[in-house]
């Protein structure tokens, strides 16, 4: 099996002596023969004179080659007509299980650059473009893909790689199901209502193990007056085979045990925020992570919304029985998020650290989640509209957080999925004209970026907007699904593609 390499002396050698620069590499490499022998021989002539370990890999693996390395940009056309090219360039056929790939059933779309798999959260927002360009199919193809996994695994992993199985990421296969559904109707509801109720059976593991003495087990937490809400978390608490030698080396610096900083590490991946101020204790520094700590405002917004989604395809399916439970399951989460998540001095959504008992100071965009899924009241959403132009407002769109810390999801970068969210939130609301604002800016600045180096990028500096994004562990990726997707979505809407 290839997760065998995971643990084998040779991955750390590889990873740990920077064969590659990009420590993904070898962890998507494909084997040229049965991968046990190619472990046994390395155990042989790791130690014999003149052994060279990386043409030793290159001999004995295929090394991924990023999905759209040919693709060159038409910089006569428009962004809006690249991206449907785009979209054949990042498709993928079903493949055969080879190396740490899981294969799946349907085609797909990977977002690009270094990503040749899919990603749950991100292909969500890629379906958002795919619908703009009337590729309903592809849709379908994606979802059946993720029901494939929930039915097969039990859940919707990070990715289809083998070593992203433990944990998932923000759960917006409800938000799937309903885009299929606005599409051709609330049948599709009813199709995929056994997988709905899978995917919620994960998330509440552990409903009869959490207690006043425990009041946490996988992804549940029990707060103190009894309600229960959601946490991110990984089975797993070593390093992450994708990031493994940039996992040691913080370890190295954390006064954290190395398996407690690595299980927060895997939830902050899960999260789809890797990584962020907010998952620091003290709001700086890396090596303060406590991510299974804390109750996020945005997961269990996307679980209310998987309630709902639940309560309607009941109703629909005429179960008036389970629709009654998963109503008031949907009631009970909105008031606890109302109750933990809403912080009545900053005016503002926040997460709640609930190891600490207390709310984090830290304002992100995740914020805005309770005004995407309707939980927000109307006077905490106007709270919000003031929150965003004060603090997050910038010349290309939106930051991701109001602070600098170096890591990719704060300040100064902007990301496609966020002004989504944001955007989408405020509308509801009736703050069209910010709404609009933001959107403009940010279609404006995907597009100058665009003209300026024939790329869609996976995240963009919104302060200089003549600069990079970056922090992260990688270079900045080109492609890329989720930006195409959410660019499409909002020129469709507004207006703004040449």
């Amino acid at each position: 099996m290839s997760s065998t390499r995971f643990t084998h002396p040779l991955f750390d050698a590889v990873q740990m002596n920077r064969v590659f620069p990009d420590g993904k590499t070898f962890a998507d490499c494909r084997p040229r023969q049965a991968e046990p022998s190619i472990l046994e021989k390395y155990l042989q002539e790791k130690d014999q004179p003149g052994f060279d370990l990386r043409a030793f890999i290159l001999a004995h693996y295929e090394l991924p080659v990023p999905h759209s390395v040919n693709y060159k940009s038409n910089p006569a056309a428009s962004v809006s007509s690249n991206i449907e090219t785009l979209w054949s360039v990042l498709t993928r056929e079903p493949d055969k299980e080879n190396g740490t790939l899981i294969s799946l059933p349907c085609s797909y779309i990977v977002p690009g650059g270094r990503f040749g798999e899919i990603y749950y959260w991100d292909s969500y927002f890629t379906m958002l473009g795919l619908k703009a360009s009337g590729r309903s199919d592809m849709i379908e193809n994606m979802l059946q893909n993720f029901s494939f996994l929930i039915d097969t695994l039990g859940y919707i992993p990070n990715g289809n790689r083998q070593y992203f199985l433990g944990r998932s990421q923000p759960p917006f296969y409800s938000h799937m199901v309903s885009l299929l559904a606005e599409i051709k109707g609330n049948a599709v509801l009813l199709t995929f209502l056994p997988q709905l109720e899978k995917e919620y059976r994960y998330w509440m593991m552990g409903t009869d193990e959490v207690s006043d003495t425990q009041p946490a087990s996988g992804h549940l937490v029990r707060l103190p007056n009894g309600d229960l809400l959601n946490r991110y978390w990984d089975e797993h608490d070593s390093p992450r085979p994708e990031s493994y030698r940039e996992d040691v080396e913080l370890a190295r610096q954390s006064s954290q045990d190395p398996a407690i900083l690595f299980r927060h590490l895997r939830a902050g991946a899960e999260s789809g925020w890797d990584y962020s101020c907010r998952w620091f204790r003290d709001g700086l520094s890396f090596h303060s992570i406590h991510t299974t700590d804390i109750v996020p405002v945005d997961l269990n917004c996307l679980l209310y919304h998987l309630e709902h989604t639940l309560y309607k395809a009941c109703t629909l399916s005429g179960d008036a029985g389970k629709a009654v439970v998963y109503r008031l399951a949907a009631e009970k989460r909105k008031a606890a998020i109302l109750h933990w998540c809403w912080d009545e001095g900053s005016g503002c959504f926040t997460d709640y650290d609930f190891v600490h008992g207390r709310k984090k100071d830290v304002l992100s965009l995740a914020a805005l989640f309770p005004l995407f899924t309707g939980i927000a009241t109307n006077a905490q959403a106007a709270s919000m509209e003031g929150i965003i132009r004060k603090y997050f407002l910038q010349a290309g769109g939106l930051t991701s957080t109001a602070i600098n810390s170096g890591q990719q999801w704060d300040a100064p970068n902007g990301w496609a999925p966020l002004h989504w969210v944001t955007i989408t939130g405020l509308e509801q609301y009736g703050f069209s004209s910010l709404a609009e604002t933001i959107a403009r800016r940010w279609i404006d600045l995907n597009t100058s970026v665009f003209k300026r180096t024939g790329k869609l990028m996976e995240k963009y500096n919104v302060v200089d907007t003549q600069l990079e994004a970056g922090g992260g562990e990688y270079e900045g990726q080109d492609g890329f699904g989720w930006t195409n997707g959410v660019l499409l979505a909002l020129i469709s809407r507004y207006g703004g593609s040449v």
